[in-house]
């Protein structure tokens, strides 16, 4: 199985009334990202999906309903990081029976402050519990949301004793030296940004593509940036697809997101979220709402 690369939707994930996940809608639209909505892969129940907001067995629900899809599995990944190992283990281990190209670990986020040892065993753990045969271990650095980060030496570690396993880094901590530096320092792991501005510039930093909550609503520009680098053409859409970005992050950003799915789809279900996050105001909704069509 390839590794994967280029444009990759942090797909929304669309909620019931009861919170239950609605398998049609989420099949839905990822068929609609990696056709009309121009991205190269998915990766499902990530933070924009809203995965510690489910339990494990919602996950490992939804996850079985990508797998039994039809859709490209080679094309997905998904995320696996859990606070207690044994969550993290299992859906891991679901990632790859069910065929995933990818698991996404976070680190463990409850206990801070701890050690570098700490965070190595706790993914080699993982890894070797896990056993994969067919999927690849990313690790997800979102130091912000977990108060743990991966550091670079820690990620170092892991892909020295894994070199076939350990195949890249989603950095969304928003400092992009931190890509540049791990590009840098191990050029065999796919390095992917959180934003598509870097998208312009992957070329010259050895960047893999990107990982995007905003590319549910910008893929198509977001492609053509990543498909063009280095022409006009190029970086006039990846300044396109920067701005939709920067209007959706003037408010929450799931929300946002959510809501924008919304609109292209023509379907109010999606502006419902998973507690503790809650859907935009009627005042920020109207004001998006009136953001967006200028930038598309």
């Amino acid at each position: 199985m390839s590794d994967l690369s280029g444009v990759i939707a942090a797909a929304v994930t669309p909620v019931d009334a009861t919170g239950e996940i609605d398998r049609q809608r989420l099949i839905g639209h990822c068929k609609w990202l990696l056709d009309a909505g121009g991205c190269d892969a998915v990766n499902l129940l990530g933070t924009t999906g809203e995965a510690t907001s489910f339990s494990l067995k919602q996950r490992l629900e939804a996850m079985s309903y990508i797998s039994e899809s039809g859709l490209p599995m080679s094309r997905f990944m998904v995320g696996t990081g859990a606070a207690a190992i044994g969550d993290a283990l299992a859906l891991t281990k679901a990632a790859d029976n069910l065929g995933f190209a990818g698991a996404l670990l976070v680190p463990p986020f409850y206990y801070k402050g701890i050690s570098e040892d700490a965070i190595v065993d706790y993914a080699q753990k993982v890894i070797d519990g896990a056993s994969l045969k067919r999927a690849k271990l990313y690790l997800y650095h979102i130091p912000q949301f977990s108060g743990v980060p991966y550091p670079i030496n820690v990620v170092e570690r892991l892909a020295q004793k894994n070199p076939n396993v350990l195949r890249g880094v989603k950095d969304s901590s928003g400092d992009l030296s931190y890509s540049k530096e791990l590009a840098r320092r191990l050029p065999d792991i796919a390095v992917f940004p959180s934003s598509e501005g870097t998208l312009s510039s992957a070329d010259e930093h050895g960047f893999a593509g990107c990982i995007s909550a905003t590319t549910n609503v910008n893929g198509t520009l977001a492609q053509e940036a990543w498909r063009s680098i280095g022409t006009d053409a190029g970086r006039r859409a990846g300044e396109r697809a920067l701005a939709i970005r920067e209007t959706l992050s003037q408010f929450p950003l799931v929300p946002a997101v959510k809501w924008a799915v919304s609109l292209i789809h023509r379907d109010p279900f999606w502006r419902r979220l998973q507690p503790p996050l809650a859907s935009l105001s009627p005042d920020q909704a109207e004001t998006l709402e009136a953001a967006l069509p200028s930038l598309t």
